[in-house]
């Protein structure tokens, strides 16, 4: 058996190429897991983007000199074990090189979830070294698979944000400034925010998406990002930036006198998270970049593990209810099966082409597992 892998070009992401490499013998301890589908958002090209900045190169590393493999979300299947608690058929959620198969050493088992005990993860945030039994995951379900791989980790982050902002009593703010409003981090936590009392979200958006977050019902309101004028310049606000583009940041910045506070997300327009942005030398606070683990590791401390998990199921499941509504769904998945597919469907994800309300869902595994 052999594992394919899409590798990336650090230094210029666009620059992609297929590796397959001949499966070897699994150690005393370890498993190997098709990967069956994993999902593909701007999420993950901000992982790109801050690769070296935020160690995300090194979860999977390539054995390639100047490439690296993205990591992505999605769901895999045990087809070869080593390990006494590990079957082979089960199930698992969790983090990902863009490949066909991964091996992992799992540690710390319990019914719910275990770690990859690779040496090579040791070091790195322990929130994405966790794996999840679908059989015992309290945000699993079987027809919703695609939509947890799409919107999943980042839920957690748009509800990580929320809490961020409600811990740190909104700044002083009551109007959350989002850009990229289309984007499925950004409405995630609109729809967070919009259940804050007094607090008013706006989401900033390119003209062609702007029918699509108005139809959302989580902004208050909706302005291209031409219209920034449309907000009282003295507005207290705090900037929520999904974007990453420098010119957007130096602008809002620019316009608004009382900026409260500037969050960096991650972004969509790769080419300037890529180059470090433009807009360094912006008036007002200096943007800070919001890092999700070490929010969960500060609630997990306040409110205990079980309390933390509690809250955040709870959150995704309402949050999940409005998504998949039938009369009105957010999103629909768009499967890219094979190679071919996953190239193209990469290139037009780092593009930021496409339609907001589409998700798509990747597999380089070849057909249905068998296991």
């Amino acid at each position: 058996m052999s594992t394919t892998a899409l590798h990336v070009r650090k230094d210029h992401l666009a620059t992609t190429h297929l590796h397959t490499t001949e499966d070897g013998p699994l150690a005393a301890g370890q498993v190997r897991v098709r990967i069956d589908a994993f999902a593909l958002t701007s999420n993950n090209i901000t992982y790109a983007a801050f690769g070296e900045a935020m160690s995300y190169w090194q979860f999977f590393p390539t054995g390639e000199d100047g490439w690296g493999s993205i990591p992505v979300w999605g769901f895999g299947s045990v087809t070869q074990s080593l390990h006494p608690g590990v079957a082979v058929g089960e199930r698992l959620y969790g983090y990902w090189p863009m490949a066909s198969s991964v091996v992992l050493q799992p540690d710390r088992l319990s019914a719910e979830r275990f770690t990859d005990a690779a040496a090579h993860r040791a070091g790195l945030p322990a929130v994405y070294n966790q794996y999840f039994r679908s059989a015992s995951d309290a945000l699993y379900t079987a027809d919703t698979e695609d939509i947890q791989a799409l919107l999943r980790p980042l839920f957690i982050t748009s509800w990580l944000i929320d809490d961020f902002l409600q811990d740190n009593a909104f700044f002083g703010a009551k109007t959350m400034l989002l850009s990229s409003a289309s984007s499925k981090t950004a409405y995630g936590t609109a729809f967070q925010l919009a259940q804050r009392e007094g607090i008013e979200v706006v989401g900033l958006t390119s003209a062609p998406n702007r029918a699509f977050c108005e139809s959302l019902g989580c902004y208050d309101r909706v302005l291209a990002y031409d219209e920034l004028d449309g907000l009282a310049a003295d507005t207290p606000c705090v900037y929520i930036d999904f974007a990453g583009s420098g010119a957007l940041r130096h602008a809002v910045h620019t316009r608004f006198t009382d900026l409260k506070y500037s969050a960096s997300i991650g972004g969509t327009h790769v080419e300037q998270l890529a180059a470090g942005g433009a807009g360094k030398h912006t008036p007002g606070p200096r943007a800070t970049l919001f890092f999700a683990p070490a929010q969960i590791k500060k609630r997990t401390a306040e409110w205990g593990g079980p309390e933390f998990g509690r809250r955040m199921v709870a959150a995704w499941h309402a949050f999940i209810a409005k998504v998949t509504k039938p009369e009105a769904p957010w999103l629909r998945a768009e499967h890219h099966d094979g190679a071919a597919a996953v190239e193209a469907a990469y290139a037009a994800v780092l593009a930021g082409k496409g339609d907001p309300r589409t998700g798509h869902i990747l597999s380089l595994a070849k057909g249905k597992p068998t296991v």
